[in-house]
């Protein structure tokens, strides 16, 4: 049997079975008739059957499927030829068995495709409302203050002042949701310039301990380095950024942490990577949560969340400070035993 057969190829086949039975079934009647063919007649029936067969065959094909099948392979590879300028269809080759495996992978990448677009869609939904919220809650804050002093707070001065005092956070808290969220359009739009130079990782860990120290101490929780990591370790990066990293993770391992636990940091040489980790021994997080961690606004105790302060994107700007640098950041997490962050970084020469 032909295998991915082309139209005259089938026309051939088929021309030649009919053609075939035709001088067989005239042959059997010359015998039993009593007017007999010549071998010369008979042959000449067959290649004339075999004639008509072949073209009505032939353009029967060609008009009625293949012409069909022809136009919705290449409408179909169009589509995929617009992705890769340097594939080409030939169209006056066997398709049967293209179309199919086409028509196959067409069908895989629009389900992948709608599957992509109702995320997307669930994420766009789930964003606005919680942008909505994020930024109602400190107006609203800030409105209710405002209205309680205009209705006589004014006139307590000790009113006035811890009222005042207390929208001055809100309105602190808008500017920052703000300003994260410019952040993250920008990274997203690779509009934020990186200034990659080399420096100690360990040394800028120990500058962030120092940094977060008096929090740490708020909660009783030790920052410790793990054994074996007191040394320099020298990679190319944008130190600032990293900074902002490094305490993002630690100032988040101080809040969910266990009152009177640890925040240790580990460094580990990974050949051409330094390998940072954030480790706590705080309440951790299931794992239901984790693909979502790095999402904007994703907050897991959305009250409990809020109340540690915080705009909710946080670890968004990690994730995208991370990937920036061309480099990867996960999480792994037990519930009741604690959290791990760890991100990588180019090792310097």
């Amino acid at each position: 049997m032909l295998r991915n057969p082309t139209p005259s190829q089938i026309a051939l086949l088929a021309a030649t079975i009919i053609s075939l039975v035709m001088a067989v079934l005239i042959g059997l009647v010359s015998l039993t008739s009593d007017q007999g063919f010549s071998i010369w007649a008979i042959l000449g029936f067959a290649v004339v059957i075999f004639s008509l067969s072949y073209f009505v065959i032939y353009m029967a094909l060609q008009r009625y499927i293949y012409r069909k099948i022809k136009l919705i392979y290449k409408t179909i590879h169009s589509q995929k030829v617009s992705k890769d300028k340097k594939r080409k269809v030939n169209m006056d080759a066997p398709i049967i068995d293209d179309v199919r495996l086409e028509v196959e992978d067409w069908a895989a990448d629009r389900e992948e495709e709608i599957q992509q677009l109702r995320l997307q869609e669930t994420y766009r939904r789930e964003f606005i409302g919680n942008v909505s919220h994020e930024l109602k809650t400190p107006l609203f804050n800030i409105q209710g203050y405002l209205f309680t002093l205009l209705d006589g707070g004014l006139d307590d001065e000790q009113i006035l002042k811890s009222y005042l005092e207390r929208a001055s956070k809100n309105v602190d808290r808008l500017n920052n949701i703000i300003e994260d969220l410019d952040m993250i359009s920008k990274l997203e739009a690779n509009k934020l310039e990186l200034d990659v130079n080399t420096f100690d990782v360990f040394a800028l860990a120990m500058e962030v301990f120092d940094g977060l120290e008096l929090k740490a101490k708020a909660r009783n929780i030790a920052l410790k380095v793990k054994e074996g990591c007191n040394r320099p370790f020298a990679v190319n990066g944008d130190k600032e950024r990293i900074r902002q990293v490094m305490v993002n993770l630690v100032s988040n391992s101080i809040k969910y942490g266990a009152e009177g636990g640890t925040t240790q940091l580990g460094l580990y040489d990974m050949d051409k990577y330094i390998l940072i980790e954030v480790s706590d021994n705080g309440i951790g997080i299931e794992e239901k949560h984790l693909n979502r961690l790095f999402e904007r606004f994703y907050r897991i105790d959305k009250s409990r969340s809020r109340d540690a302060g915080g705009t909710g994107l946080g670890l968004s700007i990690v994730k995208h400070l991370i990937e920036a640098h061309n480099q990867t950041i996960h999480v792994r997490s037990t519930p009741g035993l604690g959290s791990t962050f760890g991100f990588t970084l180019e090792k310097a020469a």
